[in-house]
């Protein structure tokens, strides 16, 4: 009888935790908890499978990768060098609002596939509101730009967008195979949102030339006040980036990279535990690991088994349907809910269309196509992604709010844009020219 109920029980839970944690009723990291705690209590997963199954339980390499970054960025805050390279992009914009604008979308779009876009946004979030109250500007159009730009951008590398990780420890995809297979489509993407980011911000574009002569007065190298420690950390992170490219030739898990590099990032800059550990997001990592024991229980009951069957059966061998299905639903849906419990609970159901197909090839496209779209989808409103509720939570602490709305009426149109892109790409790659 309780095996029979277990599926039916697993399913109303979690649905009820997805529309908490979709509409932010509650706290979300209370949500997971919660709904973890509950599932276990009642006996839809259990403690062996919470900490011990890769399939149906706690992912630690994405959650010690994540930790790991996250040390080695509060490290690097401390040099000041994204202050920095906010001052140097406001004097060589020479204070033209579209110019900065650009320059500002490089910077992030640059720095997330390298530091992650929820990392990167914290670090230029605060820098870029500082740059447009000097220049006596509007914030918002660029923080927005910001966060489409860095969800673009993340979606580069295994680490730059956090649905990357999740799909890389479970399809087993490697650092190199991103830059490879999302490169080529996030370059061109980008590209073009500069140039929409041109007509869909022109509105809010003002200048102000004596607020100009301020800032071009500004020393850029100010903020930072030790060379010594940058250029070590500089050294460490390139160390890192290094080791990501060839962790599946030296056989090092990524999440090794992660914390080794944290370790001698520790040593060589002696930088203070409180101060980088301040910069470690636990709830992020909490919720992460309360979202595996959810997803999991649905791995235990049979949920995601049974959905993955239902869902083998009406592709058939059609996988070009799956593969625009993956870009459009992942697109879709991941604007509507964050993108992060999205990824998490599809991959298994991915995995299992991946196990059917019929060669390597045509079973990896099915991957790139649910990374695009749950990456772009992650643009499409106000709370989709981490880093746009991040963005959005800085600018009202900083008195600059941004509405739901008014994020997303950009966002929607760029995620239409790229995904429209994204689907291209994947017809003419795996399908054309495979």
């Amino acid at each position: 009888m309780m095996e029979s109920i277990a599926p039916i029980a697993a399913i109303a839970i979690f649905a009820v935790a997805f529309f908490f944690i979709a509409t932010e009723k509650f706290n979300r990291v209370a949500v997971v908890l919660v709904t973890a705690g509950l599932m276990t209590a009642i006996g839809l997963t259990t403690a062996d499978s919470i900490f011990y199954s890769h399939h149906a339980g706690i992912d630690w390499g994405v959650i010690f990768l994540l930790l790991g970054m996250m040390v080695i960025v509060g490290i690097i805050k401390q040099t000041g060098i994204f202050e920095a390279l906010g001052i140097w992009a406001a004097q060589r914009s020479g204070g033209k609002p579209y110019k900065l604008l650009v320059l500002l979308m490089v910077i992030t779009a640059v720095a997330s596939p390298f530091l992650d876009n929820v990392t990167t946004i914290m670090l230029v979030a605060p820098v870029t509101i500082s740059v447009c109250r000097r220049l006596d500007i509007p914030a918002a159009p660029y923080l927005i730009a910001e966060v489409l730009a860095s969800n673009i951008g993340g979606a580069v590398t295994l680490i730059g967008d956090p649905p990357n990780i999740i799909i890389a420890s479970r399809a087993g995809l490697t650092y190199m195979d991103f830059i490879y297979h999302m490169s080529p489509i996030v370059v061109v993407m980008f590209t073009v949102f500069v140039l929409m980011a041109r007509f869909m911000f022109r509105k809010s574009f003002v200048y102000h030339p004596e607020r100009v002569g301020a800032v071009m007065a500004m020393d850029a190298s100010a903020p930072i006040q030790d060379r010594k420690l940058l250029y070590r950390c500089l050294v460490v992170l390139t160390l890192v980036m290094i080791a990501f490219s060839v962790h599946h030739i030296v056989h090092m898990d990524p999440a090794v990279v992660a914390l080794l590099g944290a370790g001698i990032m520790v040593l060589v800059s002696g930088v203070r535990t409180s101060d980088y550990l301040a910069e470690v997001e636990w709830s992020t990592l909490v919720f992460f690991m309360g979202l595996f024991v959810m997803v999991g229980s649905l791995v235990h009951t049979g949920v995601i088994g049974t959905i993955g069957d239902w869902a083998i059966g009406i592709i058939g061998d059609n996988y070009f349907a799956a593969a625009t299905g993956l870009v459009f639903g992942s697109a879709i849906l991941g604007a509507f809910f964050d993108n992060i419990p999205y990824t998490a609970t599809m991959a298994p159901i991915v995995e299992g269309l991946v196990a059917q197909a019929p060669d390597p090839a045509t079973g990896q496209s099915l991957w790139w196509a649910f990374a695009l779209g749950a990456d772009l989808g992650g643009n499409g409103t106000a709370l989709a992604a981490s880093a746009n509720v991040v963005m959005l939570g800085i600018a009202a602490r900083a008195g600059e709010p941004i509405s739901f709305w008014k994020f997303t009426k950009y966002g929607i149109v760029t995620t239409i844009v790229t995904t429209f892109m994204a689907w291209i790409y994947v017809w003419l790659r795996y399908f054309v020219w495979l």
